[in-house]
């Protein structure tokens, strides 16, 4: 019987787009797949984003605020994991909280400026995807479903997470 429900696993494995060799990194749960909550938001300038453009991609969905002490510190590594990630098909998506622009914009220019924040002004796309507090990390596969999520700060520039996210999007 195990040779016969084997490769109806390993089939169906492909087709969800899951891998059975990843295995997350520390802290880094692994979630029953999920259709991912709405999201659509403007960055500082007014341009809009919405979730279901990168559909094809692994999404690195990020929530944070400048006044969360972790969020302050894992700014900068995930702006330099995005610095190697972008190349290579990953996408990120660096959602405020409900903070004002020009709070936002300074935080930013100091800490990690090479992150292109959206604005979650009003807090509702944070209520829709229920992060646990902040930091909160979610990876959307390509087919739009809720992968991982991480719940706290991390330096997201170690080895042991590049190569997690290398890992998920390698074909």
């Amino acid at each position: 019987m195990k040779r016969v429900y084997l490769p109806i696993i390993l089939l169906l494995s492909f087709a969800v787009n899951v891998r059975a060799d990843i295995v997350p990194s520390p802290g880094v749960l692994t979630l029953t797949p999920q259709p991912a909550p709405a999201l659509s938001l403007t960055d500082l300038d007014g341009h809009a984003y919405n979730l279901k453009q990168d559909r094809g991609h692994w999404v690195f969905v990020h929530f944070w605020a400048s006044w969360c002490g972790p969020c302050r510190r894992e700014l900068p590594t995930l702006q330099a994991m995005w610095q190697e990630m972008q190349s290579e098909g990953l996408r990120l998506v660096v959602i405020n909280t409900a903070e004002d622009e020009d709070t936002v914009f300074s935080f930013l220019s100091s800490t990690a400026p090479a992150l292109h924040p959206y604005m979650d002004r009003d807090g509702l796309v944070t209520e829709a995807w229920k992060p646990r507090g902040l930091p909160a990390t979610f990876l959307v596969d390509p087919q739009g479903q809720v992968r991982y999520q991480a719940l706290g700060g991390r330096d997201w520039h170690e080895k042991e997470y590049m190569e997690f996210l290398r890992r998920l999007t390698q074909p």
